[in-house]
């Protein structure tokens, strides 16, 4: 196009110069936020000011890149520069489970948590080198569209739809959970309320103006979520070890942390302790085992118990403490199984004695070589599966333009990865060091704050009664390190207002991404493709909105029952885009002979497979699908845990895809041009015609900058290179 490297470098002076004062305002606030906290501004009021001054700019974004323009709406214009392509994508990837959940899982499991930085960042490999070009190359607006056009009719487009809502929820749901974790200890507010609140601020942007406006908010909001994780990560090595690289710190804390945990193996408190634990673990193994007698003779211990006080004119704390407990008791046997099962599992973890970080894979049951790289792989092969990432693919002007916007995200990706497990080590020798051998009384007040939150982010109990904290008394949730770092750092209360609206950033830069995901593939796959093919582009994008708002509504519903931990959600999204999208798109790229019966079939089979296989195995969701109850044993395949279970459904994909289409008839010439087409333009001598039909040429424009109307989705024959 004529003039376009000049409306390039204009577009790219104008995005740099309007996102350096973005990011010079936001470093001010802090500042400000600074002051007025050394002036005696309440902490409860900081918290507001960074939620209402974040939001503000979401929405502000959101309203001014407002488009009723299908190519705008869906793709962005399909002009973004893989730059910020790049940025936005780094947002988009950088979910709460990544913001405060790797940290957190390096935290509680050491070594084994680095699977998901190797397997999430491994999987973007596959994207650059399997997907993300070809998918550009394709163009149209989504992954079900390929579906469609590659393999031909309807049916692999509605299985597309399914596997799409099916991933896509799942994780928006772990999103929005995380929101109002974060929404909550910023505010005060309940869980409940902080979840709806938040859901606004992910409407503003997503509902007005779709993938464009989405698109230019999560540059926004990356630039605040990576100062989030790397100034207080900076501030605490500096602090506690003196050095600027938190990496450096990082391993001078490594060794004070071993050595703690060596001397706490044998330190005579500690272990009785974990002996406390053991005996109550016990109990509740001889509870379950005596179900449902076992139901009734608590229950009536505990009445008789608060009788017992009442009578003996006991302090009124100790007799409420009973109530309390009793008026919490399981109303049913089945109730009961399932508390006392989780309360053993939490007893036995608590009684296991602290193990030095001295193997790269720790042993045991719940970890071990093959666990460790079956879930990197299944990471790997879900990342390069999930529908809203590869969604982004579409939005950059080229092929070449989408490859390098890959390699920017891998680069702004790196930034917070690097920082993770030095995070994690700083904050467990802040734990060590200054919690652990500290009296009852003087314990600092975030445990308080967060433990009333929900016990299971925080909890520090007294279990031997001799008024000193013990490491085996501590639970910290993986949820919660990250969002507690500057607390339990001692740094001042603007860098936990920072740290919440860095992690509120991930958690609403993936949840718009995801939301466009699920109303897209069911406005613009299923309503427009299917049912109503004649629809208006104005009334495609209508639907779409409705259709956004309906999802965004049931995931919040979804999420304020609090279903299950965010890792558990995350992993169990991965699981399914691994066992579905991924098999179905990489043989319709690189296998001509792939035919619909053979990808419809290995789609179903892969997600039978994974969700079979997470359902049978998991206690939550064996439970909830079969009511199978939770201390019933789990016959594990290879001793491979379910949160991997997407290493079973892709090979189960792949291989039904292979079998099923080599039984039935090869697709027809138009679809081996497609495939050709895809795999090299010029070999396969220009566009298909079968693509010219509702692809639009359109402009991204930044904030700021209005393109284009719905008669810019004219198709344009003469155009025979898509790059």
């Amino acid at each position: 196009m004529p003039g376009g490297g000049k409306i390039s470098r204009e577009l790219d002076v104008r995005l740099r110069r309007i996102y350096v004062l973005y990011a010079a305002g936001f470093g001010l606030l802090i500042l400000l936020l600074a002051l007025l906290e050394v002036m005696g501004m309440p902490h409860n009021w900081i918290g507001y000011v960074f939620l209402l001054v974040t939001f503000t700019l979401y929405a502000g974004i959101g309203i001014v890149c407002r488009t009723s323009d299908p190519v705008e709406y869906y793709v962005a214009g399909r002009r973004v520069p893989a730059f910020y392509n790049g940025m936005a994508t780094a947002a988009d990837w950088m979910s709460v489970a990544s913001f405060i959940g790797v940290a957190g899982t390096l935290y509680v499991s050491g070594y084994a948590g680095l699977a998901y930085v190797m397997g999430w960042t491994g999987g973007y490999v596959l994207v650059a080198l399997l997907l993300a070009p070809y998918l550009r190359k394709f163009g149209q607006y989504t992954v079900p569209d390929f579906l469609g056009a590659r393999y031909g009719g309807n049916l692999p487009r509605l299985a597309g739809v399914v596997c799409a809502v099916l991933c896509s929820f799942t994780y928006l749901v772990a999103q929005i959970y995380g929101v109002g974790i974060i929404t909550t200890r910023m505010t005060g507010i309940s869980f409940e309320l902080g979840i709806f609140l938040a859901l606004g601020g992910m409407l503003v942007c997503s509902f007005l103006g779709g993938m464009r406006a989405v698109t230019w908010t999560q540059v926004g909001q990356f630039i605040i979520l990576i100062i989030a994780y790397v100034l207080p990560v900076i501030w605490l090595s500096i602090k506690f070890t003196g050095m600027a690289v938190p990496q450096a710190g990082a391993a001078v804390a490594l060794q004070h942390v071993v050595q703690a945990e060596t001397r706490l193996q044998d330190d005579p408190a500690e272990q009785a302790v974990r002996r406390e634990w053991a005996s109550r673990a016990a109990r509740m193994d001889a509870l379950l085992r005596t179900l449902p007698e076992s139901w009734e003779q608590e229950r009536a211990r505990l009445r008789d118990r608060v009788a017992q006080l009442n009578a003996a004119d006991a302090p009124m704390l100790e007799i409420r403490s009973v109530e309390r407990e009793l008026a919490a008791y399981p109303a049913t046997p089945e109730e009961a199984r399932s508390r006392w099962y989780r309360d053993r599992q939490e007893f036995r973890a608590r009684a296991r004695a602290p193990t030095p970080p001295a193997l790269p894979v720790p042993g045991g049951p719940d970890g071990g070589t093959r666990n460790f790289l079956a879930l990197v792989l299944c990471l790997m092969l879900g990342t390069a599966g999930l529908p809203h990432i590869l969604m982004r693919s579409y939005t950059t002007p080229s092929v070449r333009a989408a490859r390098r916007s890959v390699c920017w995200t891998l680069l702004f990706i790196l930034l917070l990865y690097l920082l993770a497990p030095a995070l994690a080590i700083l904050v467990k020798y802040v734990i060590y060091t200054h919690l652990v051998g500290a009296h009852y009384s003087g314990l600092p007040d975030w445990v308080a704050a967060w433990s009333a939150i929900s016990p299971a982010l925080v909890d520090v109990v007294d279990v031997n009664g001799d008024g000193i904290v013990q490491l085996g008394e501590i639970h910290i949730g993986a949820d919660v390190v990250v969002l507690a770092l500057p607390e339990i750092g001692g740094l001042p209360y603007v860098v936990s207002g920072l740290v919440a609206a860095g992690g509120l950033a991930a958690a609403l830069s993936t949840a718009d991404g995801l939301l466009l995901t699920l109303s897209n593939a069911l406005s613009h796959d299923m309503w427009y493709r299917v049912v109503s093919p004649r629809m208006t582009p104005a009334r495609r994008v209508m639907v779409s909105k409705i259709l956004l708002l309906v999802a965004a509504f049931a995931a919040a519903w979804v999420a304020a029952r609090r279903p299950a931990d965010i890792l558990i959600m995350v992993s169990a999204a991965f699981s399914l885009a691994a066992s579905s999208f991924f098999p179905a798109l990489v043989m319709g790229v690189f296998w001509k002979r792939a035919n619909k019966w053979g990808a419809v079939t290995g789609m179903a089979m892969g997600l039978a497979v994974a969700f079979g296989y997470m359902a049978h195995t998991h206690p939550w969701l064996r439970e909830l699908v079969f009511g199978i109850p939770p201390t019933a044993p789990a016959a594990l395949w290879w001793g491979i845990q379910p949160l991997a279970a997407g290493v079973f459904g892709a090979p189960a994909a792949f291989l039904t895809i292979v079998v099923v289409s080599l039984l039935t008839p090869r697709p027809d010439a138009a679809t081996e041009a497609l495939v050709a087409y895809v795999r090299d333009p010029r070999r396969a001598g220009g566009r298909p015609e079968s693509l010219l039909h509702g692809v639009g040429e359109g402009s991204a424009a930044p904030p700021g900058q209005t393109t284009g109307n719905a008669a810019s989705l004219s198709p344009a024959p003469t155009r025979k290179k898509h790059s």
